[in-house]
């Protein structure tokens, strides 16, 4: 990416140690013909690209901050609400709140980039990833300072509880004695619906039937999204079936199904009875006016896979542009893990990078890992070169996976400087017994 070439261009003339708030600028290159481009090219750097860019850095929150800020002084650009929130949510992924909450401030009085429900949304979610629960719910009360403490706010952090299992907390702050007071009104079902699921992130498959027969004794109404929700839960319980038949009780209610629900029958029946069924229920969606998408065109493909009928599966995949559903990264990973031959697996990632799809970090770690497992060391550097060359910064699990191929193939050197690099940036390696006796034997002979 052009934007990221030329920020890695100014850090090769500039110590990286930055003052990472700081008014200054973050490099001192005085070459005239740079500039010159910079300045002819500033159009270019729009909302679109520079959140791309953010993205790159998502697992590196320094070199995030530090391009953050190097766009605005270099180029001239102004940050967006949206470009705050990327940064945002990626220093709340490591906990660097401090730091998050002195940019919330830089956002107040910008109109270009005033605070809003989706920044509040990714501290909530951040706060509570990190179990800091009363943190988020200390943030909550000093939305009165940005006139956003309502029924948006509060349904974002119940949801942000909900979502990373502290729904007891949801349901204390709800229900309990500790019920915040917000001076507004509030959907009795929504509230229910998002502790429902709750409960499900949790896997607590019986806390949620209690909690689901408890909302026809209280008398709350059911809609849409209860049934969506109980119908995902009885898919990942195990019991299909049961999701087919609330299926049917919806259709005998004549409630009007939308793209989630279908998604989640189709993936019911399919399970249950076969992908055959599956398909039916897709062709009657798209009768009653119901228009798949991505994620229900991504269901299919995978019980196609999971049937071994990896041509129909192909088939699939070539038609959802022509309906004007562009695949994804996901669409992919169904396909890479069914695929058991390296060739094949190499020939549909260079086909996915070719049409403009960006692989996920679990993409990249998990034809690694594949690799890694049939004992192919080439490939696995390749999907490595790719993902580095597309400006993506590996994980941890990416660094993981790489390493154990080098120490699979003894190449313990070249595994070690992995490692090294991976502590560098803060991350834990995890404990290989081959790396460490190797730097003790190294010890040793350098001390004798």
């Amino acid at each position: 990416m052009l934007l990221l070439r030329r920020l890695n261009r100014v850090r090769i003339a500039s110590p990286y140690s930055v003052r990472l708030l700081s008014v200054k600028p973050i490099s001192n290159v005085d070459d005239a013909k740079f500039r010159s481009q910079e300045e002819e090219d500033q159009s270019s750097y729009d909302q679109k690209t520079v959140c791309e860019a953010l993205t790159c850095y998502s697992n590196d929150w320094q070199k995030a901050l530090e391009f953050f800020n190097w766009v605005e002084r270099e180029s001239g650009f102004r940050h967006t609400t949206e470009t705050f929130n990327r940064v945002i949510d990626i220093l709340g992924k490591y906990f660097e709140f401090e730091i998050s909450w002195a940019l919330i401030n830089r956002m107040i009085g910008n109109t270009e980039s005033v605070p809003n429900h989706v920044t509040f949304r990714i501290v909530f979610k951040r706060y509570v990833t990190a179990h800091l629960v009363q943190e988020a719910i200390d943030a909550y009360d000093k939305l009165d300072d940005f006139n956003l403490r309502d029924e948006t706010s509060f349904y974002n952090l119940v949801d942000a509880l909900c979502e990373h299992k502290h729904v007891v907390e949801a349901e204390e702050l709800c229900f309990g004695k500790n019920v915040i007071g917000n001076g507004f009104s509030v959907s009795n079902t929504k509230i229910h619906n998002l502790i429902l699921r709750g409960w499900s992130k949790l896997g607590w498959w019986g806390k949620c039937k209690e909690y689901w027969e408890k909302m026809d004794t209280e008398g709350v109404t059911k809609d849409l999204f209860s049934y969506s929700i109980y119908m995902d839960i009885m898919c990942k319980s195990g019991k299909p079936w049961k999701a087919v038949k609330l299926y049917k009780e919806m259709k005998s209610r004549r409630m009007k199904l939308d793209v989630v629900a279908y998604n989640t029958v189709i993936r019911a029946i399919g399970a249950s009875q076969g992908v055959e069924f599956g398909i039916r229920v897709f062709r009657e969606m798209r009768e009653r006016g119901c228009e798949p998408n991505v994620a229900t065109h991504n269901t299919i493909i995978k019980l196609l896979c999971e049937d071994g009928r990896m041509r129909d599966a192909y088939r699939m995949l070539d038609e959802m542009p022509k309906r004007g559903c562009q695949p994804d990264s996901i669409t992919y990973m169904c396909l890479f893990s069914r695929l058991e031959k390296p060739s094949e697996i190499l020939s549909l990632f260079g086909r996915m990078i070719r049409s403009g799809v960006r692989p996920k970090m679990d993409t990249y770690v998990m034809l690694m890992r594949k690799f890694e497992r049939w004992g192919f060391l080439q490939p696995v550097l390749y999907v490595w070169k790719t993902m580095k060359e597309s400006g993506d910064t590996p994980d941890s699990a990416a660094y993981n996976a790489v390493i154990d191929a080098l120490i699979q193939k003894g190449m313990l050197d070249m595994a070690r400087e992995y490692e090294e690099e991976m502590i560098e940036r803060g991350l834990s390696p995890r404990r290989r017994p081959e790396l460490v006796e190797k730097s003790l034997d190294e010890t040793l002979v350098c001390r004798e």
